[in-house]
C-alpha cells in the first residue's frame, strides 16, 4: 500500500529513490505529492526527505530527527492521541522505562498529530520525560506509511527505532497492546548494541 508524502518543489535533488512519482508545477510555492512506500526494517532514513523536516516539540524547541545520526539511536512512538486511555498507558509506559532507554544511549520522542501545547499539558500531567513531538497534518505518519487502524479512524500506532548510523531497525505496529511497543523497542536496541 502506498502513502503520500508532502515534499517542498525546490527538495527535488534530495527526493529519495523510493518515490515512484513527482508532481511539481514551475513557478509554485505550493506543496506537491508523491508516492512512497511503507516504511520497513532496514531501510535507512536518509532515504526520506521528511526525515530532515524539523518538528515542534512540546517543550517549546524543535527538532529535526536527522539531528541524532551519528550521534545516538532514536526511539520514535507515534500515538493516535494525546489523552486517551491507550495512548496515556504507551506514553507512562515509556516513562516508566525511559531510563533503561537512556541508559542504552537512545533518545526517545512521542508524535502525534496534537498541537506543542495539547502535548506539553498532557506531558506534564503524566510526568513524561521526554519531549512529544507534533507531526502537522500528519505529514511523518503518511510519508512512513502508517496505516489507519479500525477502518481509517484511527491514526496507527507505531513504534520504530532507529540506530545511530540512521538505518530502521524495529517497526512495531499494534493497536490495542500499546504497552508492549516499549518491550519491543528496549529488545531492538539491546540487539542493535
Amino acid at each position: 500500500m502506498l502513502a503520500k508524502q508532502t515534499c517542498a518543489p525546490c527538495s527535488r535533488a534530495t527526493l529519495s529513490r523510493k518515490c515512484s512519482s513527482v508532481a511539481m508545477t514551475p513557478r509554485s510555492r505550493k506543496l506537491s505529492t508523491i508516492a512512497k512506500a511503507e516504511l520497513k526494517t532496514g531501510d535507512k532514513m536518509q532515504d526520506y526527505p521528511d526525515y530532515y523536516r524539523v518538528l515542534r516539540r512540546s517543550d517549546g524547541d524543535a527538532t529535526a530527527l536527522s539531528s541524532f545520526q551519528g550521534k545516538q539511536p532514536v526511539v520514535l512512538f507515534f500515538y493516535p492521541k494525546q489523552g486517551t486511555p491507550g495512548c496515556t498507558k504507551e506514553a507512562c509506559a515509556f516513562r516508566d522505562e525511559y531510563s533503561r532507554f537512556t541508559d542504552m544511549g537512545a533518545a526517545v520522542f512521542g508524535i502525534s498529530s496534537d498541537s506543542p501545547e495539547e502535548n506539553a499539558a498532557w506531558a506534564k500531567a503524566n510526568n513524561l520525560p521526554f519531549p512529544l513531538l507534533t507531526d502537522s497534518n500528519s505529514i511523518l505518519r503518511k510519508s512512513f506509511g502508517i496505516k489507519a487502524d479500525f477502518l481509517g479512524l484511527l491514526p496507527g500506532r507505531q513504534t520504530y527505532v532507529i540506530d545511530k548510523s540512521g538505518k530502521v531497525v524495529c517497526t512495531f505496529n499494534d493497536q490495542l497492546n500499546a504497552e508492549k511497543h516499549v518491550s519491543e523497542a528496549l529488545n531492538a536496541l539491546k540487539a542493535a548494541n
